[in-house]
């Protein structure tokens, strides 16, 4: 079992001097429950190379076992220094792509062409499709059948406007997530503020907010596991 973990590149956000990048619980959770099920997980990013982290992501009060893990993890933090370029990656050889968060993905995962040809590939070998919080931005130009918006028509989430608001960002994003969800078509739905909030439709898989990460890895596990009991 090969999972393949799409970071961001970015650590800027947008003009405003301030720093940004990956929101470290989000690829820290399900990073340890994919290994934890056996997988062999290979981190990408568009550039390639060492991944920004967002600061906020290392504040005291946002640190989880799985965060403290990782940081004392030397493999885990050397993978996160040395991530494979998302345009040299090989769609076939995986058996799920996760994509994590942090705001970094609204500048670059958001129109990446690589990236997104990596999402319409998994989606189309029916592979598992999964994306968190802000990296479900990556989502926003993939296409399905036929054309048209990958999301359109499926159930969807992401990060919430009252989030965005909430956390003080909605004026300094590029796009809401949840505004260019429905905008492509997705039929958004949302629980309360930094609540769990997980959605599948077929092997799309998404989830709202930093909460969310671990119920969509789970989600990406059992459907390989159901794939794996019907090729039996």
């Amino acid at each position: 079992m090969k999972i393949l973990m799409v970071l961001t590149s970015h650590g800027q956000l947008g003009q405003t001097g301030e720093k940004t990048g990956l929101w470290l619980e989000e690829l820290a959770a399900p990073y340890y429950l994919f290994k934890n099920a056996g997988a062999d997980v290979t981190f990408a990013s568009p550039a390639g190379g060492q991944v920004p982290i967002d600061p906020s992501s290392e504040q005291p009060d946002k640190q989880t076992e799985a965060t403290r893990r990782f940081r004392a993890d030397a493999d885990a933090m050397q993978a996160l220094a040395r991530t494979e370029k998302v345009a040299d990656l090989d769609p076939e050889v995986f058996d799920a792509v996760f994509y994590a968060g942090g705001h970094g993905p609204l500048w670059d995962l958001a129109d990446n062409d690589d990236s997104r040809r990596l999402i319409e590939t998994f989606y189309a070998r029916g592979k598992p499709v999964a994306a968190v919080c802000h990296g479900t931005a990556a989502l926003r130009r993939a296409r399905g059948p036929f054309g048209l918006p990958l999301v359109r028509g499926k159930d969807v989430t992401g990060f919430s406007n009252s989030e965005e608001r909430a956390a003080g960002l909605a004026e300094k994003v590029p796009f809401l997530v949840e505004d260019v969800l429905k905008e492509a078509g997705g039929i958004y739905s949302k629980a309360a503020d930094w609540q769990p909030h997980v959605v599948a439709s077929g092997n799309l898989i998404t989830g709202q907010n930093p909460a969310s990460s671990v119920g969509a890895a789970k989600a990406v596990l059992q459907q390989l596991k159901q794939q794996s009991t019907r090729a039996a």
